[in-house]
């Protein structure tokens, strides 16, 4: 049985970097990764990178005077050449460096100290001082009716895959992930019908986001059925259809070339073998951790999505900090000093939000003035021809501080990130509102929207 100082398991964002960081410390590194494909974890692979990729493309596609078909293979094969370059970079960043070695297999506690790694060149045992667990989370799969027989059915993670655009597109689901589909997808030339189960249109954000949303969206030939329940799934003349209930409604059907499930992911804990050590899971199955972490076994720590987080790859990221910081700092740093944590939904325009928004600050009785500005009023909008949506802004009424902010925008991933560092050093919106910004630029809008506060 061979011993390393640190074993980890999972090839994520946070594992690899901390893998990286404890062999530049001279500790002996075991990185344990499930398949070869995942080489650098969900976001390279299946998540983030690939399907931002797919988002630039389908929206360079009106652009282009290529068939919607021509254009979809062309941005699918554009897709997997990136992804297949950054795995193999990912892998090659671990296996070449002194102090790591990379095993391809599905490892399985044994107990607290040691694992089993199985690889398609046999079975053996790893034990380690320390552990840690990176492990991602995954599509989930509901229990409907005729899900099992039924074809022309993807993920996320699947339909990203398919290299025919699909005439029609059903998506069961209306959060974020289902909406980027959405996007990219109603781009690209499909005809998508999303089936949401909540009453409310993106229930979370503030109704006026929500409606300029929804009718950016259905300008894309995007249709929503709200408040419904499904009620099966079947093939049906070379494709599928889903037959739903809406509020009180009789039933209903759609039908469709392929069906995207996007009902939500769950953390992988699946076959890890916790049932064999002193870790705790919650009832959503992800592993319980305190503030630095630390999984209910001394020696084990769990990052990223896999420990029940936000799911985003730099929040796994940020789990390596604070683990760092226990390792090599002085352990100041911890989930709870973790704030504004920004997010971006990547439709088209996207949307991006930090901190408050007006639903949240009257659910939590927080005193606020509103500032909001057309994204038709920035000129860097128009030269783009991206006029559509809201930009959106909370503002303490006593100490001017920026409570919260949401823009619905072209560029606006990047924008949102300047908010979050004014807010993060508690500088006023005024700092926001007198800052040079190059013209023309999204950025610039800031100045005028935070001005709207001294109105």
């Amino acid at each position: 049985m061979k011993q390393f100082d640190a074993i980890i398991i999972g090839f994520g964002k946070g594992g690899k970097t901390l893998a990286a960081t404890l062999a530049k410390n001279g500790q002996r590194v075991a990185m344990i990764e499930k398949s070869a494909d995942m080489y650098g974890g969900t976001c390279i692979n299946i998540a983030c990178i690939p399907t931002k990729s797919l988002v630039h493309q389908s929206n360079e596609r009106r652009l282009s005077s290529d068939s919607k078909e021509d254009f979809y293979q062309h941005a699918i094969e554009q897709k997997d050449a990136l992804t297949s370059l950054l795995r193999d970079k990912n892998f090659h960043m671990l296996d070449d460096l002194e102090g790591v070695t990379v095993f391809t297999g599905a490892a399985t506690f044994l107990d607290d100290e040691h694992i089993q790694v199985k690889t398609d060149k046999g079975t053996f045992e790893l034990s380690a001082d320390k552990f840690f667990i990176n492990t991602g989370s995954s599509p989930i799969t509901p229990a409907f009716e005729g899900l099992a027989d039924a074809e022309f059915v993807y993920n996320s993670t699947t339909l990203q895959q398919l290299d025919q655009l699909p005439k029609k597109l059903i998506i069961i689901g209306g959060g974020y992930i289902g909406l980027e589909f959405a996007s990219i997808y109603a781009n690209f030339g499909s005809e998508v019908t999303v089936i949401d189960s909540s009453a409310v249109f993106l229930r979370n954000e503030d109704r006026d986001i929500a409606e300029a949303v929804k009718k950016v969206l259905e300008a894309k030939n995007i249709t929503f059925v709200v408040d419904s329940k499904v009620q099966s799934i079947a093939n049906r003349d070379g494709g599928v259809v889903v037959a739903y209930q809406s509020g009180d409604s009789q039933q209903a059907e759609v039908s469709g070339d392929a069906l995207l499930l996007a009902t939500g992911r769950k953390p992988n804990t699946e076959g890890l073998g916790l049932e064999n050590t002193s870790i705790e899971v919650n009832d959503r199955r992800a592993i319980v951790v305190d503030d630095l972490l630390k999984t209910t076994a001394a020696n084990i720590w769990a990052l990223g999505d896999v420990n029940g987080g936000p799911q985003f790859t730099y929040i796994s990221l940020d789990d390596f900090r604070i683990v760092k910081n226990q390792l090599y700092g002085d352990g100041s740093y911890t989930r709870k000093a973790r704030s504004h944590v920004p997010y971006s939904v990547f439709i088209d325009p996207v949307l991006s939000q930090v901190g408050l928004n007006e639903k949240m600050a009257k659910e939590q009785g927080i005193a606020y003035k509103v500032v909001t500005l057309p994204a038709a009023a920035i000129p860097r909008a128009r030269i783009a021809q991206q006029t559509e949506g809201l930009l959106k802004a909370l503002i303490d009424p006593d100490t001017d501080a920026i409570l919260g902010c949401t823009l619905f925008c072209a560029e606006s991933s990047e924008m949102i990130n300047v908010v979050r560092v004014a807010m993060e050093v508690k500088l006023p919106y005024t700092f926001l509102r007198d800052t040079i910004f190059t013209h023309p630029t999204m950025s610039e809008a800031l100045n005028d929207l935070f001005a709207k506060a001294d109105e």
